[in-house]
């Protein structure tokens, strides 16, 4: 039991650690995807939705440390049953979600790495089983030091992981995951290849044959059945290749612009999710900057998802000699951590991107 119980530890530290820290490189995003489980169609806590940035920071800095504690046997009884509580939370969480088809991501590892419900509920699975042998095997948890460089490293590990949850809410995560990263070109991560797997469907047809309603499977014909049709279900048995930019596009009230704005030279967007949400200290930044970029050659737009009466008041109320067009929100979340961000491209290739409090950085 005792090196069972020192395999556990190990796994389970290590894996928290890793799990804590990609999330902690993007507070943010986990928060988003919290505010996808408050939502009404999963957990209907919408109350909880104002706070989940909150919650968010606590949870992966207590991830984190929880991690750093279980290795460096740091309060061992406190460590493993707080362990305990969290991976119970998630695994239901997890299983709810897939069980019911409404997260389509967990957000475990960030944008690290993806994982479907079902994968995430086994991978709560099998930690909850290492987490119960670390409950079963407590007495062999013992501190690595004596206590006061043992009390030094927890301090540290919590104040460590509070900064820098804390520099890259002020700036941006300091590893970007996503498709929007700097040296990503946006056309291409649209693009699917022509050899590319297809997605394999199944339909399950209903007639009335007789007086009695049957059903028939199949791969997408239509069934020859003499009876009279009732309907049909269709479900997803693998996805085949989905390409890592799906539902980005830049669109005025007229059109879809996205090809156009994707050929420039030289293009600035500026990313506002919501306008009225923005922060007023970024959107009084922009004016400055973006006129720079205007003189020295660069289109300049805005993204957001908000309606055109904010659009227009934005405009009006900071002087910015720049429109706005349409982008979904989740999409303009995705491309930049900061509600203002700024995007540079050349020719649909990110060169540049900060958070508006490092707009002076930016090189035109």
């Amino acid at each position: 039991m005792k090196y069972i119980t020192h395999i556990s530890r190990i796994l389970v530290g290590v894996l928290f650690i890793i799990s804590g820290f990609i999330k902690l490189n993007d507070p943010l995003g986990f928060s988003y995807k919290l505010q996808e489980y408050f939502g009404s169609d999963v957990l209907n806590m919408e109350f909880m939705i104002p706070y989940a940035l909150l919650l968010s920071v606590f949870v992966v800095v207590f991830e984190v440390v929880l991690g750093v504690f279980l290795l460096i046997g740091y309060k061992p009884k406190f460590t493993v049953y707080s362990l305990l509580a969290m991976i119970v939370f998630f695994t239901f969480l997890t299983f709810y979600s897939a069980y019911f088809d409404k997260v389509k991501d967990c957000g475990c590892f960030g944008d690290a790495l993806k994982l479907t419900p079902w994968e995430s509920f086994t991978k709560d699975v099998i930690l909850l089983v290492l987490i119960l042998i670390l409950v079963a095997g407590l007495r062999h948890i013992k501190p690595l030091f004596t206590k006061l460089p043992t009390t030094v490293i927890a301090l540290l590990s919590f104040i460590v992981s509070l900064w820098f949850g804390y520099h890259v809410l002020m700036h941006l995560p300091a590893i970007d995951f996503r498709a929007y990263a700097i040296g990503k070109n946006l056309p291409k991560q649209m693009e699917i290849p022509e050899n590319a797997a297809k997605p394999v469907l199944e339909y399950t047809w209903t007639f009335n044959v007789n007086g009695e309603e049957k059903e028939f499977v199949t791969n997408g014909s239509y069934p020859a059945v003499e009876g009279e049709y009732v309907g049909v279900e269709t479900k997803t048995i693998d996805e085949g290749y989905v390409p890592p930019i799906q539902d980005f596009s830049i669109e005025s009230e007229d059109e879809n612009l996205t090809t156009y704005f994707m050929e420039k030279d030289k293009l600035v967007m500026v990313a506002m999710y919501n306008i009225t949400t923005a922060e007023s200290d970024g959107v009084a930044k922009l004016k400055t900057f973006t006129d720079q970029a205007i003189k020295k050659g660069y289109t300049v737009i805005g993204l957001t998802s908000s309606g055109e009466t904010e659009k227009q008041n934005v405009k009006q109320d900071y002087n910015l000699n720049f429109d706005f067009y349409l982008c979904d929100e989740k999409v303009v979340k995705t491309i930049v951590r900061a509600n203002p961000g700024i995007v540079v491209l050349e020719k649909g290739t990110v060169v540049n991107k900060a958070h508006w409090n490092d707009i002076e950085d930016i090189e035109l």
